[in-house]
């Protein structure tokens, strides 16, 4: 007797896109099933396209979380969009999420738009249903579904994992047959400075409650590695980081009283990092001022957006 034949392995690309906000870095994080993407409950956290990887027996899925599309209003803001169109028009399936605790509204409508163009497949996730009644998820499936032509429909909690491995097997019905794109053990292709930027920009985030989220950036100076003189065969890396805002007035905001703040975000960072890294950290962060990066050019290049 014959064994049945295996179905063809899928491998590929596929775009998360949505309104700032519309839970698409806790919905990649939960696909890859570790943190690959920086989470804040502020609207443009993401501001690079972060590939997570998930592998499965039948296929492989290369997510692209987006930096939320929006209305710009800054030279930032447009280069975040443009991060966004280049990426989709390079894609095999396009997951465009609508979160269920808030209606559909202009910012929907306008990404709706931008994905006519596409020819890629749409997945439509209505997510955070773990934050809104039945009632209202049901509703918000039926107003998600009249915005764009969709090869498929999915109400996901990320958050409580509902619905994520449905939505996995869909997603690899959609990718084309191919091998594996990335090696097993590999779940981002992040740069490590740039994942140890972005916990400290997610620490920040987190302990700064005014008006600093969308002028703070944060570069790696100085990541120097050593063997750990507490621990034998350990290692000790060293991490300088400096934090760019813009305004004067917004440094104390990061420092806090006594240099409270910038401690406790050093601390915060700092257990992320050793988890990443597998080492000790030691992580020194100092605050500057780059005067109206987001609509300087030359900064923004400095920055590496």
């Amino acid at each position: 007797m014959s064994l049945p034949e295996q179905p063809p392995h899928r491998s590929g690309f596929v775009a998360l896109v949505g309104r700032p906000n519309a839970g698409k870095t806790t919905l990649t994080n939960a696909l890859v099933g570790e943190k690959v993407g920086i989470v804040s409950n502020r609207p443009q956290t993401t501001r690079h396209a972060i590939r997570g990887v998930v592998h499965k027996p039948s296929g492989q899925i290369v997510l692209v979380d987006t930096p939320g599309l929006h209305k710009p209003k800054s030279l930032l803001g447009k280069r975040l969009n443009d991060v966004v169109r280049d990426t989709l028009s390079d894609v095999d399936v396009i997951v465009f999420c609508i979160p269920a605790d808030q209606p559909v509204g202009t910012g929907d409508a306008f990404i709706a738009r931008q994905l006519r163009e596409v020819k890629a497949p749409i997945v439509l996730v209505v997510t955070k249903t773990d934050a809104a009644p039945k009632k209202q998820v049901a509703e918000q499936l039926m107003a998600a579904s009249r915005l764009v032509e969709a090869a498929e429909v999915v109400p996901v909690s990320a958050v409580n994992g509902d619905q994520v491995e449905l939505l996995e097997d869909l997603l690899i019905g959609l990718l084309p047959e191919g091998p594996p794109l990335y090696p097993e053990e590999q779940t981002t292709d992040e740069d490590t400075e740039r994942q140890i930027a972005e916990l400290i920009r997610e620490a920040a985030l987190e302990k700064v409650r005014q008006e600093v989220p969308h002028s703070l950036a944060v570069t790696i100076e100085e990541l120097v590695r050593r063997p750990d003189p507490k621990r034998a065969g350990g290692e000790l890396i060293e991490v300088h980081a400096l934090l760019h805002v813009e305004r004067n007035s917004q440094k104390p905001m990061l420092l806090g009283k006594g240099g409270q703040i910038i401690k406790a975000i050093g601390s915060e960072a700092r257990v992320g990092m050793e988890t990443l890294l597998g080492a000790r950290v030691h992580l020194e962060l100092h605050v500057t001022v780059l005067g109206e990066w987001q609509d300087d050019p030359k900064k923004l290049n400095r920055l590496g957006y």
